[in-house]
């Protein structure tokens, strides 16, 4: 459904939609995006999402959507809102049902010649250690107590066992671990759901890619990062399966039911919430802290697989071949900051969902390895196209509560994909030097290339907005879909 509402262009990157557009509205709305994006942002009805999370109680700032925006549930995917930490609501819309999807980004010091012979073996021995597509369980056989620790403490848990290296730790956001989880307010059917998981891609749109560093825009940043022009690289992206998605469904059927007891008026349902320092609004909030956890322990035990597989086909240990983690960032999670508010510093609760933490050098919650440039910024295209490497910037402290997007973003629904035909893609990333590992013709056709948006428009919009600075370019040679 087509959107004809309210969009008045404030300068070449943003559009506001008007406090008042509709009723209830406690702020204005503001998309990222540039001319030409506009018309195509318009054809679905995420614009009135994020007019609608304008509404959001104890709302601050503006109801914010960045140019990968398009349809989700309650919150547009792309979408970042603040809320008063000790007056405004929390909300499961605003995070999405896959907690703490997010991405991976491993370096090596490996070149193009050092794989290109090994290309094929290197892809079947990587999807056979890391498991994907719908349903997917992961290698490694948990208990209950085993899963409690692994929401309470995330990838410290797998460090602790043996999956990947202390340093690692030092480049995942929040170090890998929410120390607001609490694991008694997560259901008994969550837990079940997460027990045979973890370790696993999964499906949709999550993905294991091998790249080469095409391109690097700044070089004092990327060597920070650790990226070089022509080396290897490794990113991988994943959230908290089946666990998210249950924890999520659970909250929001209780948020549903406290919305109809306490009488909130909201102009849709999906943005079911509840007060920040109410129980359920703390219980959420800590049971969202288990996901967010879960899909970092995720992500380190795929490295870790990562890591093994590489060995084995390449006869090197992963230390001698530079196989470390650059950084690891969330795009679909709530995290409580500071940030200025009407030139006041305040406390908030900074829902992000499709949208990437920023933070500009200096931010204490940047890892120190990287405090002096900023924080990495991790943004995927499709599978075509590989990924950006960005940074941080003071714009996005000052415009977008320290936030940025988190990939190119649909333009198709997986419906529409539904004519296109997967020998097609197969060849044609094939005809690209892309070597391509997929468990159905179906789940290929669903991300094809087409349904995405030009990563390099959305990722132009958000660094000429000054919300984040190009570093470098990942071209993919190798990709596992689910």
């Amino acid at each position: 459904m087509a959107w004809d509402g309210v969009l008045k262009k404030i300068d070449d990157n943003r559009w506001e939609i008007p406090e008042g557009y509709i009723p209830g509205m406690n702020t204005n709305a503001i998309i990222y995006a540039d001319e030409t994006m506009i018309s195509q942002i318009r054809e679905d009805n995420a614009p009135q999402q994020a007019a609608n999370v304008a509404c959001l109680p104890g709302i601050v700032g503006s109801s914010l959507a960045m140019p990968d925006i398009h349809w989700g549930y309650g919150f547009p995917i792309g979408g970042v809102a603040a809320v008063d930490a000790n007056e405004g609501s929390i909300s499961p819309g605003g995070i999405g049902f896959d907690i703490n999807c997010g991405v991976r980004l491993i370096k090596t010091d490996l070149v193009y010649d050092d794989v290109k012979d090994h290309m094929d073996q290197l892809m079947d021995t990587l999807y056979a250690n890391v498991p994907s597509g719908l349903g997917s369980k992961g290698l490694k056989k948990l208990g209950a107590k085993e899963l409690d620790e692994i929401l309470q403490n995330g990838s410290e848990w797998a460090v602790e066992n043996g999956y990947g290296w202390e340093k690692d730790l030092e480049v995942t956001e929040e170090y890998g671990h929410m120390l607001s989880a609490d694991c008694s307010v997560v259901s008994d059917k969550a837990k079940k759901r997460g027990l045979s998981q973890l370790g696993s891609l999964g499906s949709g749109n999550h993905f294991l890619e091998v790249d080469v560093v095409e391109s690097v825009f700044d070089e004092k940043v990327a060597e920070t990062f650790g990226l070089k022009e022509g080396n290897i690289t490794v990113t991988v992206h994943c959230g908290s399966r089946g666990c998210g998605h249950q924890i999520a469904t659970d909250y929001l059927q209780n948020m549903e039911q406290y919305i109809k007891q306490n009488k909130i008026s909201l102009p849709d349902r999906q943005l079911a919430c509840a007060p920040l320092n109410s129980d359920l609004g703390e219980d959420y909030f800590k049971a969202m802290s288990c996901g967010a956890n879960y899909a970092w322990a995720n992500r380190q035990m795929i490295t870790h697989w990562v890591r093994e597989s590489f060995e084995t086909v390449l006869g090197n240990s992963s230390e001698s071949m530079g196989m470390d983690v650059v950084y690891d960032v969330a795009h679909n999670i709530a995290k409580k900051e500071e940030h200025d508010v009407n030139g006041k510093r305040s406390d908030v609760l900074v829902h992000r969902k499709g949208a990437t933490r920023a933070f500009a050098a200096g931010r204490k919650e940047v890892t120190q390895k990287y405090r002096g440039v900023g924080q990495p910024v991790i943004i995927p295209g499709d599978m075509s196209v590989g990924t950006y490497v960005l940074v941080g910037l003071d714009g996005a402290m000052r415009d977008s509560f320290g936030s940025s997007c988190h990939g190119a973003g649909r333009k198709m629904s997986r419906k529409a994909t539904s004519n296109l035909n997967a020998s097609d893609i197969t060849s044609a990333l094939s005809g690209k030097g892309i070597t391509l590992r997929n468990g159905s013709d179906e789940g290929l056709v669903e991300e094809a290339p087409q349904a995405y948006k030009d990563v390099d428009q959305v990722v132009s919009v958000v660094c000429n907005s000054g919300l984040t600075g190009k570093v470098a370019r990942l071209r993919p040679i190798g990709v596992v879909k689910g």
